[in-house]
């Protein structure tokens, strides 16, 4: 069938190659210049003047992000050779908290927890009676519940050292507004799940070096056509399960814009069914938290490094980080990209609310505090507004099916992972089969 995927993010390169995979002829429009959607690259002045790769915010994996990395075995990427890999570690600046060993699930959870430093005895065994809990409910919790509330028997150590910061890295929401059922998800993929599923995986190249310009090529190289810079006007019915896409019949379309796109080209359909703007109602709806990432430099880490590669930063209401990435530990050269010098920072803020100036002269201020960092230059800050939806409990999201022959994919339609590379690839993925 001839197949029209708009949109070339994660979740619509998924599509358009597991569409291609089956034998499909796939069209891919993309609005912008550039592949990957909100995980793209964007050049960045380095202290002595230089130009470098880096991404429009710190991203991260994990191990359990399986059908990501079989995408990018699929696509001829080596997720070996792209990521950074070490087992998960929530570890401080003064070298307290969680750093589990490289050793099968959920062995490595328990040993990590047992063997906190700066945790006592109460705050270990809060946390394992609640994950036997977890575990004996299959992971399920009551509609509605929120994450504070799931964990509101943990020791304060507990929420604070890790449940927030992987609460509001994961779903880029406060505990006290996300969606427990969706955090309970992430915890049994990562902790009960494959061996590795909580590893830390860090890109060392640009993220578009890491799937999109790949699987670009690999698209390419199979006869699909892809047009970027090319927005989508109009879509229109032509009967049974075929879309007329600006002019151009298509047997199926499958929509992976943002979901305001979407909801755009959906209430355009002339002579719209009730279902449609239902659909269109329910994307629109979605509330979006943003990400920031502050790119510095600093003398003092190019000459000695931070302990790891990421280090869980204190968040107060006057220090936003959660997590400082050392990228010159991480980073390296790929084909036309500067590798990135020793000494650049990457500081992340997720559900972020500052001004840009406002983050700047804040960050400085934590790393000066927690790092004993005096010298930290800012590089750039990148503020991504509507980096992904508001995960709160009982969120109603937009189903995949829209009408005969009409899909979305992306990582805010209806499914159990939160705004993640993950979810944008496992909803491209399931758009993109079964046509």
């Amino acid at each position: 069938m001839k197949l029209a995927v708009v949109g070339a993010g994660w979740a619509g390169l998924a599509a358009a190659v597991q569409a291609t995979q089956a034998g499909h002829a796939v069209t891919v429009f993309e609005a912008a210049r550039t592949l990957g959607g909100r995980a793209r690259s964007v050049p960045v002045a380095g202290p002595q003047g230089e130009t470098f790769t880096l991404d429009n915010g710190q991203h991260i994996l994990i191990g359990a992000y399986t059908a990501t990395l079989q995408l990018m075995r699929d696509v001829g990427a080596d997720p070996d050779a792209a990521l950074h890999r070490r087992p998960l570690a929530l570890q401080f600046p003064d070298g307290s908290g969680l750093r589990c060993p490289d050793a099968p699930a959920p062995l490595d959870a328990l040993v990590g927890i047992c063997t906190a430093r700066g945790w006592q005895w109460r705050d270990k065994l809060s946390l394992l009676r609640a994950a036997i809990g977890w575990q004996r409910a299959g992971f399920v919790c009551a509609p509605g519940t929120s994450v504070a509330a799931l964990c509101a028997g943990l020791t304060p150590k507990v929420r604070a050292e890790m449940i927030d910061p992987l609460c509001v890295s994961a779903l880029n929401t406060p505990a006290e507004g996300a969606c427990a059922q969706v955090f309970l998800r992430v915890l049994q993929d990562a902790l009960f799940g494959v061996r590795g599923g909580s590893h830390l995986l860090v890109p060392r190249h640009s993220l578009g070096a890491l799937l999109p310009d790949v699987a670009l090529h690999w698209l390419e190289s199979r006869g699909a056509q892809v047009h970027l810079g090319q927005r989508v006007q109009a879509l229109q019915a032509q009967g049974g399960q075929r879309w007329d896409v600006d002019g151009q019949v298509f047997d199926r379309v499958v929509l992976a814009s943002p979901p305001g796109e979407a909801a755009r080209l959906v209430e355009g359909v002339p002579e719209a069914l009730p279902a449609l703007h239902t659909w269109a109602a329910q994307a629109r709806a979605l509330r979006f938290t943003a990400i920031s990432t502050v790119y510095a430099y600093s003398p003092t880490v190019a000459r000695q490094p931070l302990a790891l590669p990421m280090l869980a930063l204190r968040c107060t209401a006057e220090w936003p980080a959660q997590f400082v990435f050392d990228k010159g530990q991480t980073s390296a050269a790929h084909h036309d990209d500067a590798l990135v010098p020793p000494g650049v920072l990457a500081f992340v803020v997720s559900a972020s609310t500052g001004s840009r100036d406002w983050l700047e002269q804040h960050i400085s201020a934590q790393a000066a505090a927690q790092l004993g960092l005096h010298d930290l230059q800012v590089l750039q800050t990148v503020v991504e507004k509507r980096a992904t939806f508001a995960c709160t409990p009982a969120l109603v999201r937009p189903p995949m099916d829209i009408a005969p022959g009409l899909r979305a994919c992306g990582d805010y339609i209806a499914g159990p992972y939160p705004a993640t590379l993950e979810g944008a690839v496992r909803s491209g993925l399931a758009a993109g089969s079964g046509l």
